[in-house]
């Protein structure tokens, strides 16, 4: 009879699993490997996507200043404020030369952490893969309670204090971030209008503010908020001399909550790839624009403050971002309209600017995980091409951050800076030493060497103000981080090392002399009959079933029943195992059957599967447990032979129903 041709045999039906079921009926069906190719970014639309992190901190980089000023210089925190805005603006505009010589030396995705690699070398790099990847974390937590504040300070405003919403305000901002979550494991891309139009919206309402801000007060008629209102951060009494001493420490503490103002700057060079032709000059330019406009926003926020005195509230509600639009705006509907347009772009541009690190985090991720330093399931894509594993990483570190902080963005900001700062120093110094070896530009070399020097310097500031208000956290974990990173990369190394290393005497050839083969058996049925098949076809020296002995009358049992049957040869021994510890006494029978060197043994454990959770529920699996206990026995091969019980229950009620009962029962009766 000649063969069947492979091309007309029908494809096995494999059942999938409940777990993959409830996946594609959640994320949808899979995507396959072709649909990866995505468009390339314009300028424009690069500008809207990718800045949404960075501008955002608009929304709160002025409040966080505030927040530190008030207490100690009181009124006069309001004209303190341009200075220190004025050094935040100095740091981003050295960062910004800085950022525009990485996107035109490395076009790939990766920013500072791909610049720390190239010029100081892997480990090294593993400060800027830690410190990028708490950024991303953070930011997450940032973003969307800063997007919830927005919300509920809009209910402030409109609603005469209403604060319901106060009491919601963590699970509001979990449901934002486990919704990213879910978006982006469903595959959503950055590069879709969606998401670049928030930016445009929030630029245009601040531009709106700033505007109508101006007029207002060229015409006198812009109004100051209430700074002793109940609930308002309250107002310090500095006395003559307050700017030295302990009063100076505050000032760089402002400084230092300031500087989540720069935060997603790094956006474009960790997306350089998504842009058009010439990558390089396109970031550039994008990266330019996004600057400048980021610099007039925190100072038109900073001016209106500056003025209105919008003052922070201790519960963080209603921001000040939205005492500026309620009294720039004024009262009555046009003022309202005004208010409510403002609040909610930037409650829409600061969970847009969340959903960055939802891509920014798998990928520099999955970067890391190719050089070996993060496990290396953080490369593979999941059902919707996404990197799944670093999504989840992602979200469940987000959700225990805030469930800590409880949502406050004064105390994340703790957090934030030192992340950030860190990223900038090394992006910073490693264009400083690439111009400084090839010897190119002593100009770039120095502007690069001062913008690694400043960002330093606002990493030791941070470090040394916020200590005792969670930055202790950050300075401990970074250490820790970076040691874990390379302790995971030693343990890869090593292993590469252990299995690469083939003595040149080595062949593929078998060194025994005798190969056997044992069968576990537990009971005479299908799976351990599919078992011996299996044994007789490795065509070994000899063939055992064995049976190791828990239950003695059970065991009569079978040996009975095994001697009955007509359908084997192959003898049944029984092991006794008075302990009842299975595991122990197969490997002491396997070391047993190997211990004359020259015998090598194949364990065959048949492995019965169930499709449904209510078989698994009922039967106990010891087929892994007892290969785990074995592999370190040496001469000897474990393999599981699955059978799936569910499939043959199928077919026994397919043959009841159509009258073959007794034929289906007899092979096992």
């Amino acid at each position: 009879m000649p063969a069947r041709d492979a091309a007309t045999a029908p494809e096995p039906v494999v059942r999938d699993r409940l777990a993959y079921r409830v996946k594609r009926l959640l994320l949808g069906p899979p995507l396959v490997t072709e649909q990866l190719a995505r468009e390339k970014l314009s300028n424009p639309m690069a500008l809207g996507v990718l800045a949404s992190d960075c501008i955002s901190s608009t929304a709160y980089g002025s409040e966080e200043m505030l927040r530190i000023l008030v207490p100690v210089a009181g009124v006069a925190a309001f004209t303190l404020l341009m200075p220190v805005t004025g050094a935040i603006l100095f740091v981003l505009l050295l960062l910004t030369f800085s950022y525009r010589d990485v996107v035109s030396v490395y076009t790939r995705a990766g920013g500072s952490y791909v610049v720390a690699r190239e010029n100081f070398g892997p480990r090294v790099a593993q400060i800027a893969a830690v410190a990028l990847l708490v950024d991303y974390i953070v930011t997450v937590a940032v973003q969307t309670a800063a997007g919830t504040d927005a919300l509920i300070s809009l209910a402030h405003l409109t609603g005469k204090g209403y604060t319901g919403l106060d009491h919601l305000k963590l699970p509001i901002t979990a449901g934002v971030v486990l919704l990213l979550a879910y978006g982006n494991l469903r595959g959503v891309r950055e590069a879709g209008r969606t998401f670049a139009a928030p930016a445009y919206l929030f630029m245009l309402a601040v531009a709106l503010m700033m505007t109508v801000g101006l007029a207002r007060a060229l015409d006198g008629g812009l109004p100051h908020a209430d700074v002793h209102a109940p609930g308002a951060v309250p107002l310090g009494s500095p006395e003559p001399g307050w700017l030295y001493g302990v009063s100076l420490f505050m000032v760089l503490r402002a400084f230092a909550n300031g500087g989540s103002s720069l935060t997603g700057l790094e956006a474009i060079s960790n997306s350089v790839s998504a842009f058009r032709r010439p990558q390089g000059v396109n970031a550039r330019r994008t990266l330019t624009v996004m600057s400048c406009a980021l610099g007039v926003m925190v100072l038109g926020v900073s001016t209106l403050a500056h003025y209105t005195h919008a003052i922070p509230y201790e519960d963080g509600n209603p921001t000040v971002i939205a005492q500026e639009a309620h009294l720039v705006f004024g009262d009555g509907w046009p003022g309202t309209v005004g208010l409510v347009y403002v609040q909610l772009a930037t409650a829409l541009i600061l969970y847009t600017g969340a959903n960055t690190p939802f891509t920014g985090f798998p990928f520099l991720a999955s970067f890391v995980a190719e050089d070996r330093f993060l496990p290396r399931q953080l490369m593979r894509r999941g059902h919707r091409l996404a990197f799944s594993n670093g999504i989840i990483c992602l979200t469940v570190v987000s959700l225990a951050l805030l469930l800590v902080t409880r949502a406050s963005v004064d105390k994340l900001v703790a957090l934030y800076a030192i992340g950030v700062f860190t990223g900038f120093t090394m992006a910073a110094a490693g264009m400083a030493a690439h111009y400084w070896r090839r010897r190119e530009s002593h100009w770039r070399t120095a502007v690069n060497l001062v913008a690694a020097v400043v960002s330093a310097l606002v990493v030791v500031i941070f470090a040394i103000t916020k200590f005792t208000e969670g930055a202790w956290l950050v300075v401990v974990v970074f250490p820790l981080g970076v040691w874990a990173l390379i302790r995971i990369n030693r343990e890869y190394r090593e292993e590469a090392a252990a299995l690469e290393n083939v003595p040149p005497y080595t062949t593929d050839r078998p060194q025994w002399r005798r190969h056997v083969v044992h069968v576990l058996v537990d009971n005479l049925d299908l799976a351990t009959v599919k078992a011996l098949r299996y044994a007789h076809e490795l065509r070994p020296d000899e063939v055992r079933a064995v049976h190791v002995v828990t239950d003695e009358p059970r065991a009569r049992r079978l040996a009975e029943r095994w001697d009955a049957s007509s359908g084997t040869t192959v003898p049944l021994e029984l092991v006794d195992c008075p302990d009842r510890r299975l595991r122990h006494a197969v490997a002491a029978l396997a070391a047993r059957a190997t211990a004359d060197g020259t015998t090598a043994l194949t364990l065959l454990i048949p492995r019965r599967t169930y499709t449904f959770p209510l078989g698994r529920l009922l039967h106990r699996d010891t087929g892994e447990q007892m290969a785990k206990a074995l592999q370190q026995v040496p001469n000897v091969a474990v393999t599981v032979l699955p059978f799936d019980v569910s499939a043959a229950i199928e077919r026994l009620r397919a043959a009841d129903r159509s009258g073959g009962s007794s034929a289906a029962h007899g092979t096992l009766s």
